[in-house]
């Protein structure tokens, strides 16, 4: 009989060190995943991420068109695609997407649908939703509203041949027919958990 209880103590002491061992790697795996961000938090780094990226395609879109409807067609097209790209740094992916898009490329994200809808239903600038996303991600939206300058391609009423240019380029496009002030598509960014 005594022969059995040291191995009977071997059998619960290796046990006991796979449950540790268990439990140690959940909480690792735990810990690399990182915390949920606040909303404030989200927000915070969105903009934060956002700003540069907003601006700059500002200038961008504004100097196109200065230099004609062309230019600006050809800069929606290339220049913001390179742009958000060069943004997206540090965990952090953003975009510009739109239901009523010019670009197949400017797809909504499938977590920002609701938010999107959401957005559509009251559309003011700069109002945003904070989505949570697996593994202590969070998504962000802020809508972009149509200004003035965006008129020439994506107003009412564009002229015949920026038209055929915007119909040569994109086949599909169903990105006109706005208005100053309506919600043009969002600003998303996808942002990596807290730490």
């Amino acid at each position: 009989m005594t022969s059995d209880v040291p191995s009977m103590r071997a059998t619960r002491t290796s046990d006991d060190a796979r449950r540790l061992a268990l439990v140690g790697a959940l909480a690792l795996a735990a810990c690399s995943r990182g915390r949920p961000l606040t909303d404030a938090e989200a927000v915070a780094r969105a903009e934060s991420a956002l700003a540069p990226f907003k601006a700059e395609l500002a200038r961008t879109l504004a100097g196109a068109l200065a230099r004609g409807p062309d230019d600006a067609i050809d800069a929606c097209a290339t220049r913001a695609p390179e742009l958000a790209r060069a943004a997206s740094k540090d965990g952090v992916q953003l975009g510009r997407a739109s239901d009523r898009r010019r670009n197949p490329g400017n797809t909504v994200p499938s977590w920002a649908s609701s938010a999107v809808a959401d957005l559509a239903r009251a559309p003011r600038d700069g109002e945003h939703r904070v989505v949570p996303l697996p593994g202590g991600r969070a998504g962000y939206v802020e809508t972009i509203t149509v200004k003035a300058m965006c008129l020439t391609c994506h107003g009412e009423a564009v002229s015949a041949p920026i038209a055929a240019r915007i119909a040569a380029r994109y086949p599909d496009d169903a990105a006109t027919g706005f208005r100053e002030g309506d919600m043009r598509g969002v600003f998303w960014v996808e942002l990596p958990p807290g730490r």
